[in-house]
Order: C-alpha cells, then structure tokens, then sequence
C-alpha cells in the first residue's frame, strides 16, 4: 500500500523532463518532432511578422513618395532597385508600357489588357511569395494536434500493455504512461495553438497588402490610360 502512494506521490510531481525521459520511444519522437515544429512557429512568427510589417510601410511610403513625383521615368529609373512588393508592381507596369509603346501604331485597348495583366501578375507573384511561409503554419496548426494525438494513443496502449503484463490494475502503475502519453497531445497543442494564431493573423496582413497593391496597380492603369488618350 506504501509502495503504491510512493509511486503515485512520485508520478504527482513529474516534471516535463521527466516525463520526455521515460516516454516510449516513438513518445519521445513525437515530442521532438512537435518541439522542432513549435520552434519553427515562432521563430517564423518573430522574423516573418517582422519583415512583412517593415515591407508594408516602405510600401506605403514607396507609394506616397510616387503620387508626388513629377516624371514617372524619373522615379522609376532612380527607385527601380527597391526590393519592394509596390516597386515590383510598378516595374511591371513600366516595362510592359515602354514595350507596347515604343512602335508608332499603337494598341491602345491591348495595351491596357496587357498593363493590366501584367500588374495583375506582379501583385499576385508578390502575395505568393509572402506567403509562403505561412503555408507551413497552416500545416502545423492543422496536423501537429493529431501527430499529438498518436503519441498519446500510443503512450496508452504502451500503459496497458504494462498493466496486461504486471497483472496490476493500480492508478500507481500506469499513472506514469498515461502521464507521458498526454504530455505528447499537450506539446502538440502547445505548437499548434500558435501556428493557427500567426496563420490567421498574417493572413489578414496579406489580405491588406494585396488590396493595397491592386488598388496601386489600378491607379497606375488610369494613368497609363490618361497617357494614351493625350498620345492620341
């Protein structure tokens, strides 16, 4: 009967480390594999939420400094290395401006499709790229529950198994697996909870920068049209 409160005393305080260390060993690989996962999460919440804010206001001063300047090839030419979602946008409208109007007989209707298509383009190629790394998030925030879920399934049957073999039903006896097998869950909750917070957040983010850029890349298409009509 001592024995029993002693171990049930002992399994009371197991710590987190202590627990990783008894685990099973496909136990302990789930919960390295969901520790390895929660790290990403924040490591691409701080470096990814930092340079998505930082891209968004040089866009919007990119954007600002453009609407005051005088000579549209001016700014371009001394703004076209900017690494930019808004200075890509505007490159693609150049190029495809300076292509379709450097003949004499211009298309002006094909020249508006195809401005339009290729800022289109240049918006939806830089949304992808930002969002590339919020893919994974998604990943985890969806599947690192269910990896959870196998550790602590497995984690159980590993604690029945043991009851089956020392013919001792006692709550001292498995206590232990059963602890072990629902840390597993927990650090799969522990990775998953924040994947799913920063993939809704940066979602909203990336939602805003591309209306920002479609309605950029439609106020530099009424201004390519303008320049048509007066060439015309």
């Amino acid at each position: 009967m001592l024995d029993n409160i002693s171990l049930a005393a002992d399994a009371a305080t197991l710590s987190p480390v202590a627990l990783f260390l008894q685990a099973d060993i496909i136990v302990k690989a789930v919960m390295i594999g969901l520790l390895l996962a929660s790290i990403y999460v924040w490591a691409v919440i701080f470096t990814h939420g930092r340079s998505v804010s930082k891209l968004m206001r040089a866009s919007e001063n990119f954007e600002r400094d453009f609407w005051r300047a005088d000579n549209i090839d001016k700014f371009f030419d001394k703004n076209s290395g900017e690494e930019l979602p808004s200075a890509k946008v505007l490159a693609a409208g150049i190029s495809e401006w300076r292509r379709s109007t450097k003949t004499k007989n211009v298309d002006r209707d094909g020249t508006r499709e195809r401005l339009g298509i290729a800022m289109n383009s240049a918006v939806a190629g830089e949304v992808d790229r930002l969002a590339e790394k919020i893919g994974t998030l998604a990943t985890i925030g969806s599947v690192a529950p269910f990896v959870g879920l196998f550790g602590t399934v497995w984690g159980i049957m590993r604690s029945f198994t043991a009851i089956a073999a020392s013919n001792n039903s006692s709550l001292a006896v498995v206590a232990p697996g059963i602890a072990e097998a629902l840390f597993a869950t927990a650090i799969g909750l522990f990775a998953a909870i924040p994947a799913v917070i920063a993939y809704n957040a940066f979602s909203q983010r990336l939602n805003r920068l591309e209306s920002r850029l479609g309605r950029f890349a439609d106020g530099l298409h009424a201004t390519f049209s303008r320049e048509l009509e007066v060439d015309a």
